[in-house]
């Protein structure tokens, strides 16, 4: 990574205001691609539900702004910030960002899984903004209509591919992580993010929340696993060394979401285990996937 100097940081502030001035709420990231200004409520006893309201800096992605001064204020009080994020979901352009991680090498690809996802369901993904990151993904940056809540998720769409929406963040182009730069694709400079396709902005969204009992208010019974959980079962057997963890979170995201996450996890466990991850490692990421789907619907 390049040093950590008073440069790196001043193109980091010239490349955050140029987004700021087309419209993009932007704050300071660290070379880990995190937030650069610590929280004004470390050491509180959790949960702190501060979202900026108390007036100071260090709230992530709720002090990203357009306001030029703003911005200046927020790096001066980051002056070891290497980047920047973009907030996504916010006006005038409620960016929506498609995170495709390539890893060709362990059966990654989720540029062919994109590419199928739009023969399938019939869209085509418009020429737009794409940032390329450092580790050989891509960025595309869509955007969202004002009625429509697109949430965040990993791996919700398949393996590989994540979901920027209300509440996450982009790390802009011209950021210098940990790991390289990030910059624009080759010829999409001029662009400006193109809307989201109806079909696959469909797919991003939330399915509706299960309707209760009208007598008891519990909830309907849940969707019995069936083959759909025998196929996904049969997906997680076949992982090989690298995306056994991407196909388990994958594979329980998707039982959690049609309700029979809880009846396939002991399921699921046993598949991954058979691939090679520990119990615990198993375990984990399905309690990932459930508090993932479940805040969804929240």
């Amino acid at each position: 990574m390049a040093t950590i100097d008073r440069q790196t940081t001043t193109l980091a502030l010239a490349h955050a205001l140029s987004a700021a001035e087309r419209g993009l709420p932007v704050f300071p990231l660290s070379a880990t691609k995190l937030p650069a200004l610590r929280s004004p409520h470390h050491g509180e006893r959790p949960p702190v539900h501060c979202r900026g309201e108390c007036g100071l800096p260090g709230h992530g992605v709720h002090d990203a702004t357009t306001d030029p001064a703003a911005v200046r204020a927020l790096f001066a009080a980051a002056p070891r910030a290497t980047g920047y994020g973009i907030a996504c979901g916010r006006t005038p352009h409620r960016l929506i960002g498609i995170d495709l991680d390539i890893d060709t090498a362990h059966g990654n690809d989720s540029v062919g899984a994109l590419q199928q996802l739009a023969l399938q369901h019939l869209f085509t993904i418009p020429p737009t903004v794409t940032v390329l990151t450092p580790s050989g993904g891509r960025h595309l940056w869509l955007t969202g209509p004002a009625d429509t809540t697109v949430p965040n998720s990993a791996g919700r769409l398949a393996p590989g591919i994540d979901v920027r929406g209300v509440g996450g963040y982009l790390v802009g182009p011209g950021s210098v992580t940990a790991h390289g730069r990030y910059r624009l694709a080759p010829g999409t400079a001029h662009l400006t993010p193109a809307p989201c396709p109806r079909p696959l902005l469909r797919l991003l969204t939330p399915p509706p929340r299960r309707p209760t009992g009208p007598a008891t208010g519990s909830a309907t019974t849940p969707e019995a696993p069936g083959r759909r959980g025998e196929g996904l079962i049969q997906f997680v057997l076949a992982a090989h060394e690298g995306q056994r963890n991407t196909r388990l979170f994958w594979a329980a995201c998707r039982a959690y979401e049609h309700g029979f996450g809880d009846a396939l996890a002991d399921a699921l466990t046993t598949a991954a285990i058979r691939t090679g991850l520990t119990e615990q490692e198993a375990r984990s990421a399905i309690a990932s996937a459930e508090r993932l789907t479940r805040g969804r619907g929240d």
